[in-house]
């Protein structure tokens, strides 16, 4: 979808220059030849690099909801030692469940505006962490603050109650 659209203001846009240059053309130079010149040199101008994007389109930084531990060591750099308070989501890639509750988790993560972070930890990656969590199930969720566990739940929960969950580990 993208590469239509990019496609079609390329095309748009070329476009336009090469009707820009056709009227001059026409009192200079009459034959085909020199046409199809400026036509390529309209597309070379447009692509070239001083050119610059309008500024309608929107250029914006977004922090992520959440990310996914690589290791241990960045389990405990982004999890355990984190100001903020964290919620990790012990899912896999198998689970019909997780993949219900991860979407829903995120958006009640994002609700809360940078004052909670959520990470994703693969049991089939990490097995690891999910043996030193006491993870037995999943979909499970434990919520951490200051590097200690302080609450938990497994299994899907509805919006609402995500909501409240997250609410409360914030301190709402």
């Amino acid at each position: 979808m993208a590469h239509r659209l990019l496609a079609r203001r390329i095309w748009t846009l070329s476009v336009k220059e090469i009707h820009c240059l056709r009227a001059p053309a026409a009192t200079t130079a009459s034959s085909s030849f020199s046409t199809s010149l400026q036509s390529a040199t309209a597309r070379v101008s447009f692509l070239s690099p001083s050119r610059t994007l309008p500024r309608s389109l929107p250029h914006t930084s977004r922090r992520e909801v959440s990310f996914n531990v690589q290791d241990h060591e960045d389990f405990t750099e982004r999890v355990i030692n984190s100001q903020l308070p964290v919620l990790i989501d012990f899912h896999a890639q198998w689970c019909g469940p997780c993949k219900i509750l991860g979407p829903r988790l995120e958006k009640a993560v994002a609700k809360q505006k940078g004052r909670v972070a959520m990470a994703k930890v693969d049991i089939d990656d990490h097995t690891d962490l999910a043996i030193e969590y006491g993870v037995s199930a999943v979909p499970t969720v434990i919520a951490m603050r200051g590097g200690d566990v302080v609450d938990h739940f497994v299994g899907i929960k509805d919006d609402d109650e995500l909501d409240s969950f997250v609410s409360k580990i914030i301190g709402q």
